[in-house]
């Protein structure tokens, strides 16, 4: 990512923020208690054309069943409030809960889309679950592939992408409208980053992509994908604005350098366990939500490769 598409696409997004009227997309979040996952459902009141981001497949990982409670009830609110939905987006490939995109897609279509950098984690996964020929590196499964700085539109919202890597190489924000949602990027002020440890994550990168959504102006609304109770909170939120997390977000806060930042999220990170569903996610999301193709028998399986991680 060079220099003059970085400001090019932070630009571009500071440009629609100025230009977009506050209050304009509206957004409903969906928060399921089994992954702290919030997907989210936003739509241009004045069309009715909405975006499904980062949604759930329920999946028992002690017996290996997928249900679709969650994803039922972003179905029930859409349908109820008669929004047509026109994308079914991914911040990136999660590796703590399954994508309900395909699923979704059939209920009430919309085309599958993610950063252009889903072939990065393509490549190293593919090689990972040994994913052989059939699996294609080149990000095809999904309907759409953005780049940084690309534009499209939700309705009449118009929406940019900015390529925020670090937790994971294929990292996008997606700036709709008048707000922003982060993915796994950025947390509520008090819990901070997300990990750097992954296959193709990098500290230093995920410090450079919060700051640049910190760069963005102080009271555009940022919506989290995750969010994790502390010591000092009962109840789990999800927004915040940029202005409250430069002035009190725990890893990267105004006046946090990118060293102290690299240091401490790799402390952090070293005394992590592994994603619960880590294993079964990555290889379900790499493939924009589908699971691997059946075998001979009609059922289809997720590997787990021992030693590798």
């Amino acid at each position: 990512m060079s220099e003059a598409l970085t400001d090019k696409a932070l630009a571009a997004a500071h440009a629609q923020l100025a230009g977009t009227a506050k209050g304009s997309a509206s957004v409903r979040a969906f928060f399921d208690p089994a992954t702290s996952t919030i997907s989210y459902v936003v739509h241009d009141p004045a069309t009715m054309r909405g975006a499904v981001i980062d949604s759930v497949l329920d999946f028992e990982a002690a017996s290996g069943r997928t249900s679709t409670a969650s994803a039922e009830a972003i179905v029930a609110y859409v349908q109820g409030a008669g929004i047509a939905i026109d994308w079914l987006l991914e911040t990136h490939a999660h590796a703590d809960h399954l994508s309900a995109a395909p699923w979704l897609a059939k209920i009430v279509g919309g085309t599958i889309a993610i950063g252009e950098h889903i072939r990065d984690v393509q490549r190293v996964f593919g090689d990972i679950f040994n994913a052989g020929a059939e699996f294609r590196r080149d990000g095809s499964d999904f309907g759409r592939l953005f780049a940084d700085g690309e534009r499209f539109a939700i309705g009449d919202l118009p929406v940019t992408v900015l390529h925020v890597p670090g937790h994971t190489p294929a990292c996008v924000a997606y700036v709709v409208g008048d707000v922003v949602f982060v993915g796994d990027t950025m947390f509520m002020p008090d819990y901070g980053s997300a990990r750097a440890d992954f296959p193709g994550g990098d500290a230093a990168q995920l410090f450079r992509s919060l700051r640049r959504i910190l760069d963005l102006p102080a009271e555009t609304p940022l919506f989290m994908c995750h969010d994790y109770l502390t010591a000092e909170r009962e109840e789990h939120r999800w927004e915040a604005t940029v202005g409250e997390q430069r002035a009190g977000n725990v890893h990267a806060r105004d006046g946090i350098s990118e060293d102290e930042f690299v240091a401490r999220r790799r402390a952090r990170d070293a005394g992590l366990a592994m994603p619960t569903l880590l294993l079964p996610a990555v290889q379900v999301n790499m493939r924009a939500g589908r699971l691997p193709p059946a075998e001979a028998n009609g059922v289809a399986y997720l590997k787990i490769p021992v030693d590798r991680l």
